[in-house]
């Protein structure tokens, strides 16, 4: 199997953890990775249970592509890659709880310290503007400045990672971190932690590499087992 036909692979099974994990539903959610040259992307219209590894598409920067007709939010997933080196992929769903909060245009402030795992004090919601356009990648990507998460007003979420588990696992996050500040804010408007201690927080993160990925054996502090005597 080539490198590109494992990546198509791995795209179908991220889609259907999605649907399974319950941030996405039908034919709603896209997914894109980046490649050496352009990207592959997920196609319009195609529910996640019937999707092939031969249904992704391939596309370069300029928007052309090859195969299927590809999701209708390209541009976002696009402009993105083109404009963020740190990451390769890019995960859109209709969580219910982040769209609950995007439909009232609210973004997720520090009520939580796990809100730092988006990359600051903060999950912005970007303005509105209809789906599929260039205006709605451009508020994407100004919600997204130095974060790897936000909400889109109306519409849904949006998660960043270098690999698709990372992806996923951030979607995921945002869409508990949601619900919990939907429920918090039953009972009033929920305190923030301050920006000092967020800075204390996103510090811990790096230096852990929390929510990255797997830490090596024996890095950032983790304590290891003893061995046998």
């Amino acid at each position: 199997m080539s490198d590109q036909q494992a990546l198509r692979a791995e795209m179908v099974n991220i889609c259907r953890r999605m649907n399974s994990s319950g941030i996405n539903q039908g034919t709603a959610g896209n997914l894109s990775v980046r490649l050496a040259k352009g990207f592959l992307i997920t196609p319009s219209g195609l529910p996640c249970d019937t999707m092939t590894p031969q249904d992704i598409v391939e596309m370069d920067f300029d928007g052309t592509y090859v195969g299927r007709r590809p999701s209708s939010e390209w541009r976002f997933h696009r402009d993105i890659l083109k404009a963020r080196d740190d990451v390769d992929v890019v995960l859109h769903c209709h969580s219910i709880y982040a769209t609950t909060l995007a439909c009232h245009h609210r973004s997720i402030p520090s009520f939580h310290y796990m809100t730092g795992v988006a990359g600051g004090t903060d999950i912005r919601c970007a303005q509105y503007a209809t789906f599929g356009t260039q205006a709605l990648s451009d508020n994407a990507l100004v919600a997204l400045k130095d974060r790897k998460a936000c909400l889109l007003g109306q519409h849904g979420q949006i998660s960043l990672g270098k690999t698709m588990e990372t992806a996923l696992w951030l979607a995921i996050e945002v869409e508990s971190l949601s619900r919990m500040y939907v429920q918090a804010l039953t009972l009033g408007e929920p305190p923030v932690l301050s920006d000092e201690e967020m800075a204390r927080v996103l510090e811990q993160m790096r230096r852990m590499s929390y929510g990255l990925g797997p830490e090596a054996e024996g890095s950032n502090d983790v304590p290891r087992p003893r061995t046998a005597r």
